[in-house]
């Protein structure tokens, strides 16, 4: 199986759009992708000037886009649109600055018909650079 672009598989776009590579993908199971932060993000001018660092919130945005995709690439969910109900236990462990690839990874823990769990993490060097929990209803796109 060819790994599919994210933008194949999710609604997402530029600016928004912050998984850059699939590398690994089990429909409904789990996924594996790189976001690689170039530098010119529009947030990265305001926060924080000097000393630009991803925000947590977005770490968290791009775990979720990485379960998105492994969500729709399974066929029970083509077509639907995973929303946030929830993130727990987010912790932040490093900071995400210029330049930096995060290899991100997410798991679907529990799966059903019109809401799921899963759990990631971002790793920067190999290291956990923020990791969470999340909620998602299944919505009809």
């Amino acid at each position: 199986m060819s790994l599919p672009r994210p933008e194949e598989v999710i609604p997402h776009r530029s600016p928004f759009l912050f998984v850059d590579e699939v590398s690994e993908l089990v429909p409904g199971e789990r996924a594996r992708g790189l976001w690689r932060l170039r530098g010119d993000e529009s947030f990265f001018e305001g926060h924080f000037p000097g000393m630009p660092t991803v925000p947590g919130v977005l770490l968290c945005e791009a775990i979720a886009q990485l379960g998105a995709v492994a969500l729709l690439a399974d066929e029970r969910y083509a077509g639907r649109l995973p929303l946030f109900g929830g993130v727990d236990k987010a912790r932040f462990r490093r900071q995400v600055r210029p330049g930096d690839t995060l290899e991100l990874e997410v798991e679907m823990t529990r799966l059903a018909s019109r809401s799921g769990r899963g759990s990631g993490r971002a790793l920067l060097d190999g290291k956990v650079a923020a990791e969470c929990d999340l909620l998602f209803v299944i919505a009809n796109a």
